[in-house]
């Protein structure tokens, strides 16, 4: 069973290779992390070549929760950073990975779950993965070589961790009752309004559809929605289509 020590989840993203898994591992518990998230193995899982490299972190790999979706691995976390070394294209706050944990560890104490996103080896997380964060993790590599391999990723995101979480000095949010959105929540907000506005022909012309969802989910993560919050946007949509049928 993972610790009781309040911690982010790292989620690896379709990782390609046992090996990396059990790399990522042995990197998660040098620093002692042990909440470890799957989304879609492409080898399957469990995978013998990630025990074999774990060497030491095999525990992690037994607890690890296996998803079949990013939206799956982060629908109880409210606030989520992905990590990338490449600009997408999307509206979103891009952080260091020190300032990140920072966040992490002011977020955590303040009793919210926080996630962290690493991609696959060869390609890095999808737009479609970035557009469910709330922000970038972003390291200042050399920019003619800013590959890094998913361990090393893991491995600087979880010392980060470390130092934050034992030198921060946390901030407080006053809540005034309310609590923050989980992304499950969010995600739902999302597939309502895009529904609603697909109904209503919003996305035109179709071969701009997908990136015009991508770009609403983008908006919707970027802002620190409460759970009142969501309701009243669910409760706005809802007045608004029946006005519209009244009005037919």
């Amino acid at each position: 069973m993972p610790s009781d020590t309040p911690q982010p989840a790292f989620v690896l993203v379709r990782p390609q290779m046992g090996e990396n898994i059990g790399a990522a591992s042995r990197a998660m518990w040098n620093f002692g992390l042990d909440r470890m998230r799957l989304v879609a193995p492409r080898d399957g899982w469990p995978n013998p070549k990630a025990v074999a490299m774990s060497s030491g972190a095999g525990r992690l790999l037994d607890d690890a929760g296996l998803f079949e979706t990013t939206a799956d691995a982060v629908s109880d976390c409210a606030y989520v950073f992905a990590t990338t070394a490449r600009s997408r294209g999307l509206t979103k706050p891009v952080v260091s990975p020190e300032r990140a944990m920072t966040m992490a560890a002011e977020k955590i104490a303040a009793g919210e779950k926080v996630a962290v996103l690493f991609g696959p080896e060869r390609a890095g997380l999808e737009n479609d993965d970035i557009a469910r964060a709330n922000a970038i993790i972003s390291v200042p590599v050399n920019p003619e070589f800013a590959s890094l391999n998913l361990a090393q990723c893991v491995l600087l995101t979880g010392y980060e961790w470390r130092r934050a979480s034992t030198e921060i000095d946390h901030e407080r949010i006053e809540m005034a009752g309310a609590d923050w959105a989980q992304s499950i929540e969010i995600e739902k907000l999302a597939e309502h309004y895009e529904q609603r506005l697909e109904e209503a022909g919003f996305y035109y012309p179709p071969e701009k559809a997908e990136g015009m969802k991508i770009v609403l989910r983008n908006l919707w993560s970027r802002m620190r929605l409460t759970r009142s919050d969501v309701q009243m946007l669910h409760g706005i949509m809802r007045q608004m289509v029946r006005w519209k049928e009244r009005g037919d």
